[in-house]
């Protein structure tokens, strides 16, 4: 179901800095929504470094990627941003009123005062099998996100992919089968039996291949077969370098995320190297009321770090306190003294 939403402010990427920003804003006493192209908030702290230390975040001298991302939301949970996640932004365009037109690909519109690009490399989207005819079975039998998994019930269910997300789904899927609820069958497909999986979910993985609960197939995919517009098999390069079909109902690829600067390169912002140009004053692009910032920005000095992004979205919440509101005058408060402030924060 669509939507048109007049916001002051639309914050574009739910990563670290993207939640910061939501922060900052916060403080400044303005309300925001946030859009990003992943199922959750956390963007590559959630996805790629989840279960690893970081130790260069100011005050916490350790943490991993999802334990900041919860104190992240924790710490902007007074300001109740308004989440819209699983969508990808398609268009921008300058309104007659100066205000921006955002679209997405769920079809939902924004009127927005503010844009903040936070989207770091770009929005991160499942990375993709590549086969002939394949991508005609997408959301019918293939799936790259991932799926309600009573779609499997009574179902070949394939998996593919060697890393956590792939492993787990299987084992995931095999609890539903013990249930009686679940997959026909289940394969987990890879190209050679090595994995990047956590060990110990490698080893949970061989104990329920070695219990009958399901399989592993070593194979490169090159072909499929399929019939009355249903896919059927999928034709294999096996390490013996003989070609076999693997029969399956469901594909549930598991193959990671790849980032895509998508239409930020089309919108006629300056960029240098696929990264927006800003200034250092408030992190504003060229485009007056759009701001970029993190690993999507460059300027001369920057640093890809997190703790730089923070600083960036500090700097850009007060350039859009002047923008939206040109007739107060700004004041610095601190979150120590200001009851302004413990009120935003509702303290």
């Amino acid at each position: 179901m669509t939507a048109r939403i007049e916001t002051e402010a639309l914050v574009i990427g739910a990563g670290p800095v993207g939640l910061f920003q939501v922060f900052q804003l916060g403080l400044q006493g303005i309300a925001c929504h946030v859009i990003d192209a992943l199922p959750h908030v956390g963007g590559q702290c959630a996805e790629l470094y989840a279960d690893k230390p970081i130790y260069d975040i100011p005050g916490i001298a350790v943490c991993t990627g999802r334990e900041l991302v919860a104190r992240l939301q924790q710490q902007i949970a007074p300001f109740q941003p308004t989440l819209h996640l699983s969508q990808l932004v398609c268009r921008l365009e300058r309104q007659a009123d100066d205000r921006l037109l955002v679209e997405t690909t769920c079809g939902n519109m924004f009127i927005a005062s503010t844009v903040f690009l936070a989207a770091g490399v770009g929005a991160f989207v499942p990375r993709q099998l590549v086969l002939d005819g394949l991508a005609s079975f997408n959301d019918t039998q293939v799936f790259a996100q991932t799926v309600d998994p009573a779609r499997w019930t009574g179902r070949h269910l394939v998996v593919a992919g060697d890393g956590d997300a792939a492993l787990q789904t299987c084992l995931d899927a095999c609890e539903h089968a013990a249930l009686g609820d679940g997959a026909a069958s289940i394969t987990l497909l890879h190209r050679r039996d090595q994995f990047t999986a956590e060990p110990e979910r490698v080893a949970l993985m061989r104990q329920a291949c070695a219990a009958g609960r399901m399989r592993f197939v070593p194979g490169q995919p090159t072909g499929l077969r399929h019939a009355a517009g249903r896919l059927e098999a999928l034709e294999l390069l096996n390490p013996q370098g003989e070609s076999e079909w693997l029969p399956l109902d469901v594909l549930q690829t598991c193959l990671g995320l790849s980032p895509k600067l998508g239409p930020v390169a089309q919108w006629g912002l300056a960029m240098e190297r696929k990264q927006l140009v800003v200034n250092t004053e408030n992190f504003g692009t060229s485009e007056p009321g759009i701001f970029a910032v993190g690993d999507i920005n460059t300027y001369p000095g920057k640093k890809k770090l997190i703790l730089c992004g923070f600083h960036e979205a500090t700097l850009a919440a007060f350039g859009a306190v002047a923008l939206l509101r040109p007739d107060e005058k700004p004041l610095l408060q601190y979150t120590t003294t200001s009851t302004l402030l413990h009120k935003r924060l509702g303290l």
